[in-house]
């Protein structure tokens, strides 16, 4: 059952939060989908542009379409993630999705909330939720990158002006994690201070958190045993601080390099153990099983497991 994100948001505010997972290939849409499937859990499936140009936007939707038919019980969205406005005026076109993201977070202050008032306007006259960016995120995702020099939390002073000025539905806020595999070193993290505030400013409006892959040190040391050479030594947001943020306001948070950390695990090993083999459906079973314990993991975390059944009642 395909959903507008708000509700989801607005039923699951500080009790549970979303998973926004984003997918680019079959295993990936399936290992999701049985994920949510067996776990009876509420997710988001997000394409970013990147993921659009590699498997085109037409095979991206028919894929989640076709799993989705496949797991006809799964409460869902489809969403844009970082998406430009030709981006989104396509993402509108194909009537497929229910939400679409406008980052304009690098522009100054009144270019940022002239661009999301005009998308809003836009994806609210064909009935689609609106996420935007205020405040910059370090590091990497797909080809966005963004120098630490640059980055800025979010102002909780700023936020409510955003917002009514905009009228978008949810706000990704910059309060410490960064996009790619190299989060946090040492004792940073989230910023709990920051968060509380911008709460405190919009009660129950809609918080998301950009970077919330995990990057765990496990998954890192079994790369690097297998041939790989990844960084130690950082880390991502752990479980911790996850469930702090939560009664905060958090009600989505975005995966995307977990998702290809396990990859990567699960290829290596692969190969590095059956040098002879060159079916790909065999490493492709071994990580979409994996990916789908994965999401069942996060969906636990999150606390949406087994949320799905108060939307069927």
């Amino acid at each position: 059952m395909k959903v507008n994100p708000n509700l989801l948001f607005h039923h699951g505010y500080g009790r549970y939060a979303i998973a926004a997972i984003n997918v680019f290939t079959m295993e990936q849409v399936l290992g999701v989908f049985q994920a949510a499937h067996e776990s009876e859990s509420p997710v988001l499936l997000q394409t970013t542009p990147v993921a659009r140009d590699y498997a085109t936007p037409a095979l991206l939707l028919a894929m989640i379409h076709a799993a989705a038919e496949l797991y006809p019980k799964v409460v869902y969205g489809i969403h844009l993630d970082h998406g430009n406005e030709a981006h989104i005026d396509a993402a509108l076109t194909s009537g497929e999705y229910t939400s679409v993201m406008i980052d304009a977070s690098h522009d100054p202050w009144e270019r940022n909330i002239a661009r999301t008032r005009a998308v809003v306007a836009k994806a609210h006259a064909k009935g689609l939720a609106v996420e935007a960016e205020l405040g910059i995120l370090s590091g990497v995702e797909d080809d966005l990158s963004i120098d630490e020099s640059h980055a800025r939390f979010t102002q909780p002073e700023e936020v409510a002006s955003f917002v009514q000025s905009t009228g978008c539905d949810s706000l990704a806020i910059a309060v410490g994690t960064s996009h790619g595999a190299y989060k946090f070193k040492g004792d940073q993290g989230i910023q709990f201070d920051i968060l509380a505030k911008i709460q405190e400013k919009m009660p129950r409006f809609p918080l998301v958190l950009h970077g919330g892959s995990a990057v765990e040190a496990e998954e890192i040391t079994r790369i690097n045993a297998a041939g790989g050479a990844m960084q130690a030594g950082s880390r991502g947001v752990d479980d911790a601080e996850i469930k702090a943020a939560i009664p905060l306001g958090i009600c989505k948070i975005n995966i995307a390099t977990d998702l290809r950390v396990l990859w990567t695990r699960t290829h290596r090993e692969f190969f590095q153990y059956q040098p002879e083999a060159f079916d790909p459906i065999l490493p492709g079973k071994i990580y979409r099983n994996a990916l789908t314990e994965f999401c069942q993991r996060k969906f636990s975390l999150f606390g949406s497991e087994g949320k799905s059944r108060e939307f069927h009642t």
